[in-house]
């Protein structure tokens, strides 16, 4: 019963699902319902990637590019893409010299509803960007094969944050983000690795179905050390930008390991 708790929270979390836990939801809770981010990434992969597939049976690639991405950010209304502006708008104050003081000021800055020009410029840089590669996945490579990337990339992307959580302090002394940094334990980023891989096993049946690059786990391997790599720098800096995490830096580093998944898959299957 408390594994289908959390799991409902996590969609309740990072999608428009609806769906709402009654009763008391402890920060404990919370924190377990990261175990199921790799899930819930995959439901919104799913998403993505079967309207992508469907699309191109009938318009371009570039078409379906973009409605694929229109999926996948209305499946979670731009939760992602706030955070990345808010934590862009934060990383544009500039430095006076006192680092507890700039620290500060950016969190403020974060919590200011008004979109600033960083904000808005890292919006389009990153979504530009998806598109792009997303419209190449499916120009350059079978729609099968880029599919597959398109419902891996959220499962990839929502992971990264629980090493992130794991390994992080809070920035806040309340918020949500508190809640997962404080504890989310190794257990946690155990079993939700576990099930990053056991999704990793799609891509290979994509070649037993008929001819791609996407027949090896060594990809999936690479991408796994890759996106950790890519937890433990993003800490680092937000730890020493911000004093630590906050629930908006998560949402900013999923949106960007989104970008970095698709070149990085982009990049292996053009040297496969």
């Amino acid at each position: 019963m408390r594994l289908i708790r959390r799991l409902l929270l996590a969609f309740q979390f990072l999608t428009v699902v609806p769906v709402r836990v009654g009763g008391d939801v402890t920060e404990k809770d919370v924190a377990g319902s990261a175990v199921f981010f790799p899930l819930v990434g995959a439901f919104q992969g799913l998403l993505t990637a079967v309207p992508a597939f469907l699309i191109t049976r009938v318009w371009p690639a570039d078409i379906a590019a973009g409605l694929a991405m229109v999926c996948l950010i209305l499946s979670n209304n731009g939760f992602d893409l706030d955070g990345l502006a808010d934590t862009f708008d934060g990383l544009a104050v500039k430095s006076s010299g006192h680092a507890e003081k700039d620290r500060e000021k950016r969190l403020a800055v974060m919590r200011d509803s008004a979109t600033g020009a960083m904000g808005v410029i890292a919006l389009i840089v990153i979504i530009l960007l998806k598109f792009i590669l997303m419209r190449r996945l499916l120009s350059d490579f079978s729609v099968l094969c880029a599919s597959a990337l398109f419902f891996l990339m959220p499962a990839f992307s929502k992971w990264i944050t629980v090493p992130a959580m794991l390994h992080g302090v809070s920035a806040r002394r309340d918020g949500l983000g508190k809640a997962f940094v404080e504890h989310t334990g190794p257990a946690d980023a155990a079993v939700s690795t576990l099930m990053l891989l056991l999704l990793f096993v799609p891509m290979a049946l994509v070649g037993l179905i008929g001819p791609s690059p996407l027949n090896s786990f060594e990809m999936g391997i690479f991408l796994l050390f890759a996106g950790y790599l890519f937890s433990l720098l993003a800490v680092r800096f937000l730890k020493r930008m911000f004093g630590g995490l906050t629930g908006d830096h998560l949402g900013a580093l999923t949106e960007l390991f989104e970008v970095f998944f698709l070149l990085a898959a982009y990049g292996w299957l053009r040297r496969s």
